[in-house]
């Protein structure tokens, strides 16, 4: 039996999501096939077990076969941890450091992706010393972090320094990006023998975007496995997404997000999500889902692939 150690909770704003996440993983995970332990990780960065701290974790984690990470946002999802676990030759699900840290940094994913022709929406990185170069209405969001956390839209050059402060909360770097009016479409990808890319999904909201409230407060978001887009539409992502997947060296699971301009019928890339929201109700264990699997498949998937 493969001794599995689940790692979650962890110092970002996304403390709570990856609580969620991990309860989720604790419920479903096949007990036949693993032993599955936890830690906990404090919001003040404490690794605990069993409400006692861990006084010596490297080895600690090299009892495990295999270290299930599902820490959201900083920290869990941009490389740190992942290199940390490389460094000592112990293997894990997802993304390797540097696949990691790319994608977490939205200005860098944007950056890389760009010399690919990847097409996206116009963006700028914020410096204070330069004048903003998009019109309005634009969205403002953290370089590294996730949930929809510290994003706002600004129509005017008052609602733009007001979102530009509370983006700088979260992050030192900031990204800017014109506002489109879009539909919020999700690709879900599971590395097996080839590349399973799932249905694409669609997010509707009451408001201009899936914001932090809608996803985890409000619970007012319809969220459909079968996206309602033109089938040339999904084929266009499917295309993206596996092309991004390889291109940056990702493992084990991805969720890429696209945006698709009702208005004038174009296609962007939002973001890429190597550690995605894994609630049995998020969406990609439901994308995934719908090709298929159950959740429990789906978590023995992910173990059992780590290379």
């Amino acid at each position: 039996m493969k001794k599995v150690l689940l790692i979650y909770g962890g110092a970002s704003p996304e403390h709570e999501i990856s609580c969620k996440s991990a309860q989720s993983i604790i419920e479903n995970i096949d007990k036949t096939k693993y032993e599955l332990e936890c830690i906990y990780i404090t919001p003040s960065n404490e690794w605990t077990k069993e409400n006692k701290p861990v006084t010596n974790i490297i080895e600690y984690l090299k009892q495990f076969d295999v270290v299930f990470p599902i820490i959201h946002g900083c920290d869990g999802e941009d490389g740190k941890l992942q290199g940390m676990l490389d460094l000592f030759r112990i293997k894990y699900v997802g993304s390797k450091w540097g696949p990691s840290y790319i994608c977490m940094d939205k200005g860098r994913t944007k950056q890389i992706l760009k010399y690919y022709n990847i097409p996206q929406v116009p963006f700028q990185i914020y410096d204070k010393k330069e004048n903003l170069i998009i019109p309005f209405p634009v969205i403002i969001k953290p370089a590294n972090g996730g949930s929809s956390i510290g994003i706002k839209i600004a129509h005017n050059k008052k609602e733009y320094k007001k979102a530009i402060s509370e983006a700088s909360k979260y992050d030192k770097k900031i990204i800017v990006e014109k506002y489109i009016n879009a539909q919020e479409l999700e690709c879900a990808i599971l590395e097996d023998n080839n590349l399973i890319i799932s249905n694409i999904g669609e997010i509707i909201t009451e408001n201009n975007f899936y914001d932090y409230d809608t996803k985890y407060n409000k619970n007012t978001a319809e969220i459909n496995t079968v996206a309602n887009i033109p089938n040339e539409v999904k084929k266009q992502i499917k295309k993206y997404a596996k092309f991004i997947f390889d291109k940056l060296n990702l493992n084990g699971l991805a969720r890429i997000d696209f945006l698709y301009d009702k208005d004038f019928k174009k296609l962007y890339l939002n973001e890429i999500n190597t550690l995605p929201g894994f609630t049995t109700i998020s969406m990609y264990p439901k994308l995934i889902m719908d090709k298929g699997f159950t959740y429990k498949d789906l978590i023995t998937k992910l173990i059992e692939n780590v290379k």
